[in-house]
């Protein structure tokens, strides 16, 4: 597994196991368990996906080293504030059974983020999370964050897969040292992502899936990678993406299905930001 300094030096697995949406708290504590035996060491959840119960469990009952493995959960908006933060951060910590945790997001740009930050930059000098960072941040949060604060985000979490690209962000926060880190690296199978014959192409050249091939084309962009699935096989076939490399022609091929626009939803569109500060769990 290879793994990336981030910009405090902590060092973070590039592939990892994303478990959104994996609200059956039976099934989600097998899935962990069984990637981490499979030799996945990041796992990624939120206080949002109602699972970091589940999280915990597997993490105790795989009995590997707890310096082996890369925790990281978000903070949801209506935890926003320094004082909330504080208390989400001690109740998400008790949920998954840990003592400290490896990396925290604020998991929207809503609400108090500031507070939220500057309650994680006290957390973090207090040696209770080893690196924090930002989710779903566009450019201009992203450097006024920067801006008004101390410590610059380890990682922004955001959506990028071959329809969304987002290459002028992606270079904004390289230039910035923040890790550009991947969710829905497959655009959750819209489009016909599973099917896209650019993409499957490439794939008959490596004998590889079209999975593997955007997992390797993300990785080479230097975007850490965190696919989700329930499948033992799934899983290690994410994982097996080490053995080759793309040429310059296969990853401007893949840089043509480009639309520029997410496959979900804008974040700065009103409506959307309306319905996502009411979101509960």
């Amino acid at each position: 597994m290879q793994k990336i300094k981030l910009n405090n030096d902590v060092e973070m697995p590039l592939l990892g196991l994303g478990v959104f949406q994996i609200s059956d708290l039976d099934e989600c504590e097998q899935t962990v368990l069984t990637a981490i035996q499979s030799g996945y060491r990041l796992i990624d959840t939120a206080s949002f996906y109602g699972n970091e119960s589940a999280v915990g469990n597997a993490i105790r009952k795989s009995e590997v080293v707890r310096e082996e493995l890369f925790i990281t959960t978000k903070l949801w908006v209506q935890d926003s504030g320094y004082e909330k933060t504080k208390k989400a951060f001690d109740k998400s910590l008790k949920e998954l059974q840990l003592e400290y945790l490896d990396l925290y997001l604020i998991h929207q740009a809503m609400g108090d983020y500031y507070g939220s930050w500057r309650a994680m930059e006290d957390l973090y000098k207090e040696g209770k999370i080893r690196a924090i960072g930002i989710s779903n941040f566009f450019p201009d949060r992203v450097v006024d964050l920067i801006a008004h604060n101390e410590i610059i985000p380890a990682v922004n979490q955001i959506e990028v897969n071959p329809f969304y690209q987002r290459a002028d962000e992606h270079g904004l926060l390289k230039k910035n040292n923040i890790l550009t880190q991947s969710w829905a690296s497959f655009a959750e199978g819209k489009n016909d992502f599973f099917n896209n014959e650019v993409i499957s192409g490439i794939g008959r050249k490596y004998n590889k899936s079209i999975a593997q091939v955007t997992l390797r084309w993300l990785i080479q962009r230097g975007i850490a990678v965190i696919p989700k699935s329930v499948r033992e096989d799934r899983m290690v076939e994410n994982y097996s993406i080490w053995d080759f490399e793309l040429s310059k022609e296969d990853m401007d091929a893949i840089a043509t299905l480009d639309t520029g626009k997410s496959v979900f939803f804008d974040h700065r569109d009103p409506e959307t930001a309306e319905w996502l500060t009411k979101l509960t769990f």
